[in-house]
């Protein structure tokens, strides 16, 4: 078997082929199946240049909000390049899970006195499903500044207003309202409607301070309504999204004291993958800790502690 898969003319096949390939030369014995599935499961060289599993371990969890503000995701972008004329290099972003409403603030550095929040949970790192809402708010603000930002490109921190205010009355797919309507309970007045008036603008007009008053009392009274229609939008689109992304599980877990090898990029940062021909994973390490929704905490011979890491950046190692 070790000839055949990793001696002179071995390219360490898969486990049916190396079988196929013993068989062929007219070997057999009665366990000849099982020997080679396990040989090549425990080869050194497989298990470290094998490919990245594609598949998801686990299924979709998404976070539900059933509220207004009930549930923020956070995020920083950076660090950016150029930096602000100010500055700035990097952008502290925040999306409420219900209304879609985003924040965003410009930083000079990121440290914890300026990026803490209470009762936040961490998601696993490198892994961009597991804070999904954050990450598409920092693609669509980046895309909005640079093509409103000057030729020097280090006005961005100027431009990050009128960024969320065109992101906030923009119309989002999940609850099929803008984000200014699910928190007012009323479309903001663009300024394309004061120098051209619409048909609201020119109906509003009209109306005397006492009809102003009983109009606002009105559209508040069915913002209740309004937020409960977004709320089962927003669970249908989730339930589509899950059962797509579920229909690609492959299930694998581990367990405390499991070996383990991790994606070395981009997980691992502490070596440089410039060569074509350096390993896919690093390790071996230990699972140390196993948290809720596929993440774990894993360390190796040296101490060095990882995590948390998703599941789907880890392996199996057999000793």
């Amino acid at each position: 078997m070790e000839e055949a898969h990793s001696g002179i003319c071995g390219a360490h096949q898969s486990r049916p082929k190396l079988h196929f390939q013993i068989k062929r030369m007219g070997y057999y014995w009665p366990t000849m199946v099982k020997d080679c599935m396990d040989y090549v499961k425990k080869c050194q060289a497989c298990q470290f240049h094998v490919n990245f599993i594609h598949q998801p371990p686990e299924p979709l969890h998404p976070t539900i909000a059933s509220w207004p503000f009930d549930a923020w995701g956070l995020d920083v972008v950076g660090p950016i390049a150029p930096k602000s004329s100010d500055g700035h290099s990097y952008i502290l972003a925040a999306t409420d899970y219900f209304s879609k409403w985003a924040e965003a603030v410009p930083l000079k550095e990121v440290k914890k006195e300026n990026t803490s929040v209470s009762n936040n949970c961490n998601s696993s790192m490198y892994n961009a499903p597991a804070n999904g809402l954050a990450e598409a708010f920092n693609k669509t603000l980046c895309n909005l500044l640079k093509k409103v930002i000057g030729r020097t490109k280090k006005d961005w921190h100027e431009r990050i207003n009128e960024a969320l205010w065109a992101y906030r009355t923009t119309y989002r797919t999940p609850t099929q309202a803008t984000p200014y309507s699910l928190v007012y309970g009323v479309e903001a007045v663009l300024p394309l409607e004061s120098q051209i008036p619409s048909l609201r603008m020119a109906v509003q007009e009209g109306l005397t301070d006492e009809e102003h008053a009983k109009l606002r009392l009105q559209e508040l009274e069915a913002l209740d309504e309004k937020r409960l229609e977004a709320q089962q939008r927003l669970e249908c689109y989730q339930a589509r999204l899950s059962n797509a992304f579920n229909k690609k599980v492959r299930p694998r877990s581990f367990q405390v004291g499991d070996l383990v090898l991790a994606l070395r990029r981009p997980i691992i940062t502490t070596h440089k993958t410039g060569s074509k021909f350096t390993s896919k994973w690093d390790g071996p390490y230990i699972v140390q800790e196993v948290y809720t929704s596929g993440a774990y905490k894993i360390v190796a011979d040296e101490d060095l502690r990882v995590g948390p890491i998703n599941g789907k950046f880890l392996k199996r190692y057999y000793a």
